[in-house]
C-alpha cells in the first residue's frame, strides 16, 4: 500500500464518521479521485474491518460502530514503539482488559506504506518485552467495564468483596475515584462506606457489584500520589515515615543500584563493594517482603522495628525448614 493511498484511506474513515454520510461521487470529489477508486478503497476498508455499509434510503456510505481518531503522521520510530508495545501488551499474554490492543496494532501496521512496513517488520522481530506475571482476572472484565462507567458518570456501586484475611466476604458502597494497575492486577481505589475512608480493593476479589443511583464527588486535592504517600507498593500505613537503611552484598549490590525501586531511593556503594540502600517510606510490612526476596544478601541497619519484622520470618522460615521431614524431602 503506498503513501497516498493509505493518506486516501485515512481521509475516508475521517469523512464517513462525520455527518450524515457520503455518496461515492462525493467522496471521489472530495478525496481528488475517481467513483472506480472509491469503491476499490471502500473495499480495503471493509478487509480490514471497518464498518462501512450503504443506506439504501439515501443512497450514502456510512461508517458504523466505533469512532476513530482522524489520522495521523507517524515516522519510523513512533510507529515501531506503538506497534511492539500494543503486541506486548494484547498478546499471547496480555494485560487484563487490554486485548485490544493487538488489533490496533494489526490496524496500524496494515495502513502503513509497503516500505514501511518491511522495515518494522525487521525491526518488531527484534525487539521484545518481558512483562512480569499478572493475574488475568478472568472473568472479572464486566466489573471492570461497569467501574470505568460508574468512575465516569460519578456512580457509586455496591460491591460484595472477598477479603484477603480471615473476614471473609463484605458488602461495601464504593465510590471509584480511580482505577490503577500496578504490578500484577488492576485495582479499584476509592471511599468505602464500610470503612467510612478511602480503600484500594483488588478487581480479582469483587464477587459481585450493584450499580446505584448514588452520586459522589471527588474531594479536592484528592490524588493517587497523596493518598499512596511513599507506600513501597500499594498500602501506605499509618503514622510518620520512616527512613531505612539496608545493606545488601556486594553479589547483588550493582543489581539493587541500577532499579529504580522507590522515588525517595538513595544508594552510596561502600569500599567493599556492598551497597547502602537508603529510602522513605509510610510503612514496613510491604518492604519488608522485598527485603526477604534477597535472603542472607541483605541485612535491615535501621529502623529496629524493620529489623525485627524481618528477623521474625527469618526465624519462622528456619523453624518451617529445619522441622519435621515431609513428603517433599530431597526434592
Amino acid at each position: 500500500m503506498n503513501l497516498d493511498r493509505t493518506k486516501r484511506l485515512l481521509e475516508i474513515i475521517d469523512l464517513l464518521q462525520k455527518g450524515t454520510g457520503y455518496d461515492a461521487t462525493s467522496l471521489a470529489h472530495a478525496c481528488g479521485v475517481t467513483r472506480r477508486t472509491v469503491f476499490r478503497d471502500l473495499t480495503v476498508l471493509r478487509r480490514l474491518g471497518y464498518q462501512i455499509e450503504f443506506d439504501e434510503n439515501c443512497g450514502r456510505y456510512r461508517l458504523f460502530g466505533t469512532q476513530y481518531l482522524p489520522a495521523t503522521h507517524f515516522s519510523l520510530e513512533e510507529a515501531l514503539s506503538m506497534i511492539v508495545l500494543c503486541h506486548e501488551v494484547g498478546g499471547r499474554r496480555p494485560l487484563p482488559f487490554l486485548s485490544a490492543a493487538r488489533q490496533a496494532a494489526v490496524k496500524l501496521e496494515s495502513m502503513l506504506p509497503q516500505s514501511m512496513r518491511e522495515k518494522l517488520q525487521g525491526m518488531t522481530d527484534l525487539v521484545r518485552i518481558r512483562l512480569q506475571p499478572t493475574n488475568d482476572l478472568e472473568g472479572q472484565e464486566p466489573f471492570y467495564q461497569r467501574l470505568c462507567q460508574a468512575s465516569a458518570q460519578k456512580r457509586c456501586v455496591r460491591i460484595l468483596y472477598q477479603t484477603p484475611t480471615e473476614e471473609g466476604t463484605i458488602r461495601t458502597r464504593l465510590s471509584p475515584y480511580r482505577l490503577l494497575f500496578s504490578r500484577r492486577s488492576w485495582y479499584a481505589i476509592g471511599r468505602s462506606s464500610l470503612h467510612r475512608s478511602v480503600r484500594t480493593f483488588n478487581l480479582g476479589r469483587i464477587l459481585g457489584m450493584e450499580e446505584l443511583e448514588d452520586r459522589y464527588s471527588i474531594p479536592r486535592g484528592f490524588s493517587l500520589k497523596r493518598y499512596l504517600r511513599n507506600a513501597w507498593h500499594l498500602i501506605p500505613e499509618s503514622g510518620p515515615d520512616q527512613e531505612i537503611v539496608i545493606r545488601f552484598a556486594p553479589m547483588v549490590a550493582q543489581n539493587v543500584a541500577e532499579i529504580g525501586w522507590h522515588p525517595t531511593q538513595r544508594c552510596e556503594f561502600t569500599d567493599d563493594g556492598s551497597l547502602l540502600f537508603r529510602v522513605t517510606v509510610s510503612g514496613l510490612h510491604e518492604i519488608s517482603w522485598w527485603v526477604l526476596g534477597y535472603g542472607d544478601k541483605a541485612e535491615v541497619l535501621q529502623p529496629a522495628e524493620l529489623r525485627r519484622i524481618v528477623a521474625g520470618h527469618a526465624v519462622r522460615m528456619a523453624r518451617l525448614y529445619h522441622g519435621a521431614p515431609t513428603d517433599t524431602e530431597g526434592f
